[in-house]
């Protein structure tokens, strides 16, 4: 393995989103780290390639939509069946205010409306207002302010009625 073959490797690392990637040819071993510290434990699985094949200059890789609508879905716990668990529709990081100085957008108990800012969630940069798509009472919001999120992870139990 060259440095060129290297450099692509780690590149392609960069793009995957993988905290940590791990590679064994032979007596050859390496580790590629990007300096994210997730919570939550990654694997990436890299395809072990012979040293005297070329790294592919590019594959496919999976990413959740950059945008998309909060969608509602029903929660399949018996204690929370009442409620709607709104979701994340992108990853990133989850803001419950727009700045350090301002109010949170949202606490619990309190009752909002269709079209209401309920957080910001930053990806890449962007900051994306997650408007609320139903009205009710939030009941529990699940996600610590400034923390990691996934895609369709949930972010608020609402109670509809």
């Amino acid at each position: 393995m060259d440095l060129k073959d290297i450099q692509n490797l780690i590149k392609f690392v960069a793009k995957s989103g993988a905290s940590e990637v791990k590679l064994e040819m032979g007596d050859v071993k390496v580790t590629i780290k990007t300096g994210k510290d997730d919570k939550e434990e990654k694997t990436t699985y890299v395809q072990q390639i012979p040293v005297n094949q070329q790294i592919p200059q590019s594959q496919p890789v999976q990413q959740a939509p950059v945008q998309a609508p909060a969608t509602p879905a029903e929660t399949s716990s018996s204690d929370d069946s009442k409620y709607i668990t709104i979701k994340s529709p992108i990853i990133g990081t989850f803001y419950r205010k727009s700045a350090p100085e301002k109010p949170v957008f949202v606490e619990v108990g309190q009752t909002i409306s269709e079209g209401d800012v309920l957080c910001i969630i930053e990806a890449m940069k962007l900051f994306n207002e997650i408007e609320s798509e139903i009205s009710g009472k939030v009941v529990k919001i699940l996600v610590d302010d400034a923390s990691p999120v996934e895609f369709d992870q949930p972010l608020f139990l609402v109670d509809p009625s």
